[in-house]
Protein backbone atom coordinates (compact mmCIF):
# COMPACT_ATOMS: atom_id res chain seq x y z
CA UNK A 1 0.00 0.00 0.00
CA UNK A 2 1.45 3.13 -0.80
CA UNK A 3 1.11 6.00 1.50
CA UNK A 4 0.36 9.64 -0.08
CA UNK A 5 1.72 12.74 1.69
CA UNK A 6 0.09 16.40 0.87
CA UNK A 7 3.36 16.94 -0.24
CA UNK A 8 3.17 13.94 -2.98
CA UNK A 9 3.75 15.30 -6.58
CA UNK A 10 3.93 12.55 -8.47
CA UNK A 11 1.42 10.30 -7.14
CA UNK A 12 -2.44 10.42 -8.30
CA UNK A 13 -3.71 12.83 -5.30
CA UNK A 14 -1.08 15.34 -7.26
CA UNK A 15 -1.90 14.27 -10.89
CA UNK A 16 -5.80 13.24 -10.51
CA UNK A 17 -7.09 15.54 -7.69
CA UNK A 18 -6.52 18.86 -9.51
CA UNK A 19 -7.92 17.59 -12.71
CA UNK A 20 -11.40 16.30 -10.10
CA UNK A 21 -11.49 19.99 -8.70
CA UNK A 22 -11.15 21.73 -11.72
CA UNK A 23 -13.94 19.51 -13.22
CA UNK A 24 -16.01 19.90 -9.93
CA UNK A 25 -16.27 23.57 -10.73
CA UNK A 26 -17.16 23.83 -14.11
CA UNK A 27 -19.63 21.40 -14.09
CA UNK A 28 -21.07 23.00 -10.96
CA UNK A 29 -21.04 26.34 -12.75
CA UNK A 30 -23.07 24.75 -15.95
CA UNK A 31 -25.17 23.64 -13.41
CA UNK A 32 -26.02 27.24 -12.22
CA UNK A 33 -26.66 28.49 -15.99
CA UNK A 34 -29.16 25.67 -16.53
CA UNK A 35 -32.58 27.40 -17.13
CA UNK A 36 -35.92 26.50 -15.36
CA UNK A 37 -37.20 25.76 -18.21
CA UNK A 38 -35.21 23.85 -20.19
CA UNK A 39 -35.22 20.57 -18.13
CA UNK A 40 -37.22 18.56 -20.62
CA UNK A 41 -34.71 19.38 -23.77
CA UNK A 42 -33.08 16.81 -25.34
CA UNK A 43 -29.48 16.42 -24.89
CA UNK A 44 -26.29 14.38 -26.20
CA UNK A 45 -27.14 11.56 -24.35
CA UNK A 46 -30.18 10.50 -26.45
CA UNK A 47 -31.98 8.52 -23.36
CA UNK A 48 -31.78 11.33 -21.18
CA UNK A 49 -33.04 15.05 -20.79
CA UNK A 50 -31.60 17.76 -19.70
CA UNK A 51 -33.62 17.15 -16.00
CA UNK A 52 -32.29 13.08 -16.30
CA UNK A 53 -28.68 14.12 -16.89
CA UNK A 54 -28.59 16.74 -14.29
CA UNK A 55 -29.85 14.37 -11.72
CA UNK A 56 -27.43 11.21 -12.99
CA UNK A 57 -24.56 14.47 -12.35
CA UNK A 58 -25.63 15.19 -9.06
CA UNK A 59 -26.16 11.74 -7.47
CA UNK A 60 -22.89 10.31 -8.31
CA UNK A 61 -20.55 12.74 -9.15
CA UNK A 62 -21.18 14.81 -6.08
CA UNK A 63 -22.75 12.55 -3.39
CA UNK A 64 -21.50 9.34 -4.94
CA UNK A 65 -18.20 11.01 -4.99
CA UNK A 66 -18.36 11.75 -1.00
CA UNK A 67 -19.62 8.72 -0.42
CA UNK A 68 -16.88 6.61 -2.60
CA UNK A 69 -14.38 8.64 -0.65
CA UNK A 70 -16.06 7.42 2.92
CA UNK A 71 -16.31 3.90 1.57
CA UNK A 72 -20.18 4.33 2.47
CA UNK A 73 -23.26 3.16 0.22
CA UNK A 74 -25.47 5.77 -1.52
CA UNK A 75 -28.49 5.99 0.68
CA UNK A 76 -32.16 4.48 -1.23
CA UNK A 77 -33.34 7.69 -0.18
CA UNK A 78 -31.05 9.73 -2.37
CA UNK A 79 -31.09 7.38 -5.40
CA UNK A 80 -34.65 7.47 -5.99
CA UNK A 81 -34.50 11.23 -5.56
CA UNK A 82 -35.46 14.39 -8.47
CA UNK A 83 -32.54 16.82 -7.53
CA UNK A 84 -33.99 19.16 -9.66
CA UNK A 85 -37.35 19.50 -8.03
CA UNK A 86 -35.79 21.91 -5.92
CA UNK A 87 -35.48 25.51 -6.89
CA UNK A 88 -31.92 25.48 -5.57
CA UNK A 89 -30.86 22.19 -6.85
CA UNK A 90 -27.53 23.89 -8.82
CA UNK A 91 -26.39 25.65 -5.03
CA UNK A 92 -26.64 22.47 -3.86
CA UNK A 93 -25.01 20.76 -6.57
CA UNK A 94 -22.52 23.23 -5.87
CA UNK A 95 -22.22 22.42 -1.95
CA UNK A 96 -22.21 18.93 -2.37
CA UNK A 97 -19.49 18.76 -4.82
CA UNK A 98 -17.38 21.02 -2.61
CA UNK A 99 -17.65 18.02 -0.05
CA UNK A 100 -17.23 15.38 -2.13
CA UNK A 101 -13.38 17.39 -3.46
CA UNK A 102 -12.77 17.86 -0.22
CA UNK A 103 -13.53 14.36 0.99
CA UNK A 104 -10.76 13.39 -1.50
CA UNK A 105 -7.95 16.18 -0.72
CA UNK A 106 -7.13 13.90 2.29
CA UNK A 107 -4.31 11.46 1.21
CA UNK A 108 -5.45 8.85 2.96
CA UNK A 109 -8.61 8.44 0.93
CA UNK A 110 -6.20 7.44 -2.21
CA UNK A 111 -5.58 4.24 -0.45
CA UNK A 112 -6.62 0.93 -0.92
CA UNK A 113 -9.90 0.10 -3.51
CA UNK A 114 -13.35 1.20 -3.67
CA UNK A 115 -15.79 -0.98 -5.05
CA UNK A 116 -13.18 -3.62 -6.12
CA UNK A 117 -10.59 -0.99 -7.88
CA UNK A 118 -8.12 1.29 -6.94
CA UNK A 119 -9.09 4.39 -5.26
CA UNK A 120 -7.46 6.38 -8.08
CA UNK A 121 -8.81 4.41 -10.39
CA UNK A 122 -12.41 5.62 -9.14
CA UNK A 123 -11.57 9.21 -8.88
CA UNK A 124 -10.32 9.51 -12.47
CA UNK A 125 -13.16 8.18 -14.12
CA UNK A 126 -15.39 10.03 -11.82
CA UNK A 127 -13.37 13.23 -13.19
CA UNK A 128 -14.22 11.76 -16.42
CA UNK A 129 -18.24 11.81 -15.75
CA UNK A 130 -17.85 15.44 -14.72
CA UNK A 131 -16.44 16.39 -17.81
CA UNK A 132 -18.31 14.16 -20.57
CA UNK A 133 -21.92 14.43 -18.63
CA UNK A 134 -20.63 18.15 -18.01
CA UNK A 135 -20.53 18.66 -21.74
CA UNK A 136 -23.51 17.24 -22.50
CA UNK A 137 -25.22 19.52 -19.75
CA UNK A 138 -23.65 22.33 -20.89
CA UNK A 139 -24.34 21.87 -24.88
CA UNK A 140 -28.03 21.17 -24.32
CA UNK A 141 -28.76 24.68 -22.59
CA UNK A 142 -26.44 26.88 -24.94
CA UNK A 143 -23.61 27.20 -22.46
CA UNK A 144 -19.85 26.34 -22.84
CA UNK A 145 -17.68 23.41 -20.66
CA UNK A 146 -14.18 25.12 -20.65
CA UNK A 147 -10.98 22.85 -19.29
CA UNK A 148 -7.51 24.36 -19.21
CA UNK A 149 -5.44 22.41 -21.27
CA UNK A 150 -3.85 20.43 -18.83
CA UNK A 151 -7.33 18.77 -17.66
CA UNK A 152 -8.00 18.73 -21.39
CA UNK A 153 -5.27 16.40 -21.90
CA UNK A 154 -5.77 14.49 -18.52
CA UNK A 155 -9.29 14.00 -20.11
CA UNK A 156 -8.13 12.66 -22.70
CA UNK A 157 -5.33 10.24 -21.48
CA UNK A 158 -8.33 8.90 -19.83
CA UNK A 159 -10.82 8.71 -22.34
CA UNK A 160 -8.06 6.68 -24.58
CA UNK A 161 -6.96 4.38 -21.80
CA UNK A 162 -10.78 3.01 -20.91
CA UNK A 163 -12.45 3.33 -23.69
CA UNK A 164 -12.55 -0.17 -24.39
CA UNK A 165 -14.14 -0.47 -20.89
CA UNK A 166 -16.77 2.07 -21.64
CA UNK A 167 -17.75 0.95 -24.88
CA UNK A 168 -17.78 -3.34 -23.79
CA UNK A 169 -20.97 -1.48 -21.55
CA UNK A 170 -22.11 0.58 -23.96
CA UNK A 171 -21.08 3.98 -22.40
CA UNK A 172 -19.34 4.90 -25.32
CA UNK A 173 -20.60 5.22 -28.79
CA UNK A 174 -18.44 4.40 -31.82
CA UNK A 175 -15.72 6.88 -32.28
CA UNK A 176 -16.49 10.41 -34.05
CA UNK A 177 -14.36 11.98 -36.95
CA UNK A 178 -13.37 15.62 -36.30
CA UNK A 179 -10.85 17.77 -37.96
CA UNK A 180 -7.43 17.16 -37.19
CA UNK A 181 -7.43 20.96 -36.12
CA UNK A 182 -9.93 19.70 -33.52
CA UNK A 183 -8.90 20.81 -29.91
CA UNK A 184 -7.56 18.42 -27.05
CA UNK A 185 -10.92 18.22 -25.47
CA UNK A 186 -13.30 17.89 -29.20
CA UNK A 187 -10.83 15.10 -29.33
CA UNK A 188 -11.60 13.22 -25.82
CA UNK A 189 -15.10 14.17 -26.81
CA UNK A 190 -14.92 12.38 -30.01
CA UNK A 191 -12.73 9.54 -29.10
CA UNK A 192 -15.55 8.94 -26.53
CA UNK A 193 -18.39 8.61 -29.09
CA UNK A 194 -19.70 12.05 -28.70
CA UNK A 195 -19.94 14.91 -31.42
CA UNK A 196 -18.26 17.87 -30.37
CA UNK A 197 -20.06 19.91 -32.94
CA UNK A 198 -23.64 18.63 -31.27
CA UNK A 199 -26.37 21.66 -30.66
CA UNK A 200 -29.93 21.32 -29.90
CA UNK A 201 -32.23 22.66 -32.33
CA UNK A 202 -35.37 23.36 -30.38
Amino acid sequence: MTNHTSSDTTGPIATVHPALRECAAEAARVAGGVPGDRLRDPTPSADWDVRALANHLVLYTSHGLEHRARRTELPEELTARDFTADADWADRYRAALDRAVGAWSDPAVWDGEIGGSPAATVATLMALEMALHGWELARATGQEFRLSDDTAVFVLGVVEEYAGMYRTYEGFAEPVAVPAKAGVFDRALAASGRDPRWTFRG
